[in-house]
């Protein structure tokens, strides 16, 4: 109670302050914003003196619950634009006018306010939302080259909806992993329907005509749902909760470009794929290996990889993925007391999941656009598995290495203390070594690369020397100005670069 006591003094404090020094506001605006700073004790102080509903859910949840419906609705207007066409604007334009400037105290305001709103008695951020939408909107009907319609209205229901069912599953649980998994749901199926009622107004023909198209196009309608709806829970993890605006804009266009480079899908493609990356998302997870905004990204990023790839480089990245992750677990108490361990107890987040994947990622939307860039798919396919190899191998170099005493800066081969930027040991680059032949037998195998023993060969080398540029950068550059994550990126790169360069000339 000391603590919240404590908090509850401030909160009045603040009430106060603002109650006396707007006592001269000729609009009377001081005791409304008073009201409400006094209203928040309640939410600052969680359960100590709740309100509840009649229905024993406290009031605070309620409220978040009705907000994130109107956000909802607002974003189901996009499931009626081809039938708007130009005009698709309009609806959104008319919301945030009627909300800016119509709506500035009451209940509606109380319900729809998120932080900063209050200050100004203006709804930041339910305006900016319907701004965004109709942005999108205007995109998706004027410009000679528009926004599709579907991957408009799966953008603004996977951030809609995704609000939505978040705090559908708040009224039961408070916890990150259910709320997150409520937003993906919810998310991902109000993507669907959107992208479903689209495909309906954009049938050639009516009635059962209309419909055998949309179920034709069901299994890439699922993809590009699942996507936008993990890329705006990825966002929203990122950002600030009133910033909705910023990640439906942001996955409006990630849909966009799905939208052109999906390749044919079928049903139990996508089905098996969503399901073994979801499956492999939660186990990492649940075995504390990766954050909820880590699991996020590498299950958008395995799901990418398997749908736009293949089986094969599905394989060959879930593999840096598990073995990398178990590394970083491995022994951990004594890496702990070494100063050696991954922070965050082990748990890898999106940060560093990107450091090690963006390389491949990019070789990987490569290889899916093809058909508009001239670039062999099998330079492309090098550089995917040359960037996987060299992350699997720097990761076991220092996760392995690091439980070795006796380590070496690689620059001077001098004695260094444990877990010093750019040292070695030979049981680390063995365990490395290890790691990109691994990498390389699974690439070699399950992706179109040619003879499997050349492309093993170009792979493990390219993973090898990707790993000693990661020591080396972390010798030479390694510091307060570059971090880690930083070098791991570039060494990737690197890897992909000498494996591109190996099957160019072998």
């Amino acid at each position: 109670m000391g603590e919240a006591g404590d908090a509850g003094g401030r909160w009045v404090r603040q009430a106060m302050r603002v109650a006396v020094g707007d006592a001269g506001d000729a609009d009377g605006r001081s005791v409304t914003r008073a009201a409400r700073t006094l209203g928040a004790v309640r939410s600052r102080l969680g359960g100590v003196g709740t309100v509840k509903c009649s229905s024993g859910i406290p009031e605070d949840v309620t409220r978040r619950l009705r907000r994130a419906g109107v956000f909802a609705a607002i974003a189901a207007i996009s499931a009626l634009a081809p039938t708007l066409g130009d005009a698709a604007a309009v609806p959104f334009l008319l919301v945030a006018g009627g909300v800016f400037f119509g709506v500035r105290d009451g209940e509606w305001f109380d319900i729809l306010a998120l932080p900063g709103d209050r200050e100004d008695d203006r709804l930041y951020g339910v305006t900016a939302f319907a701004l965004a939408t109709g942005g999108l909107a205007l995109f998706a009907s004027i410009p000679s080259e528009p926004l599709p319609y579907g991957a408009f209205a799966a953008a603004a229901l996977a951030v809609g909806g995704g609000r939505f069912g978040r705090e559908l599953v708040r009224r039961r649980s408070d916890a990150e992993f259910s709320l997150v998994s409520g937003y993906l749901v919810v998310g991902g199926l109000a993507a669907v329907l959107g992208q479903t009622l689209v495909a309906l107004q954009l049938a050639p023909g009516a009635g059962v005509e209309g419909l055998a198209v949309a179920i034709d196009r069901l299994p890439a309608v699922v993809f590009l749902a699942s996507v936008a709806a993990l890329t705006a829970a990825l966002i929203r993890s990122l950002v600030y909760d009133r910033d909705a605006h910023i990640t439906v804009v942001i996955v409006a266009f990630v849909a966009w470009g799905f939208a052109v480079l999906v390749p044919e899908v079928s049903p139990v493609g996508v089905a098996a794929a969503i399901a073994v990356t979801v499956a492999l998302g939660y186990v990492s997870f649940a075995l504390g290996t990766a954050s909820v905004p880590g699991m996020l990204t590498g299950v958008l990023l395995s799901l990418l990889t398997i749908v736009l790839g293949g089986v094969g480089w599905f394989l060959t990245l879930i593999a840096f993925y598990a073995f990398g992750g178990l590394a970083s677990k491995y022994r951990f108490d004594e890496k702990t007391d070494r100063g050696v361990a991954q922070e965050n107890q082990g748990a890898r987040g999106t940060g560093n999941v990107l450091a090690n994947s963006a390389v491949a990622l990019v070789a990987l939307l490569g290889y899916a656009a093809t058909d508009h860039v001239d670039v062999a798919p099998a330079l492309l396919g090098f550089a995917f598995a040359g960037a996987v190899a060299t992350a699997m191998a720097d990761t076991l170099s220092s996760e392995i290495g690091g439980l070795f005493d006796d380590p070496r800066l690689i620059t001077t081969l001098r004695p260094v203390d444990p877990g010093t930027d750019g040292a070695v040991t030979w049981q680390g680059e063995v365990a490395g070594l290890a790691g990109a032949f691994a990498v390389a037998a699974i690439a070699a195998v399950g992706m179109p690369l040619g003879s499997p023993i050349v492309a093993a060969g170009i792979v493990a080398a390219a993973g090898v020397a990707g790993m000693t540029v990661d020591s080396l950068l972390g010798a030479v550059i390694e510091g307060e100005t570059v971090g880690n994550q930083a070098v791991n990126f570039l060494a990737t790169l690197a890897g992909a670069i000498v494996a591109v360069g190996l099957a160019a000339v072998v």
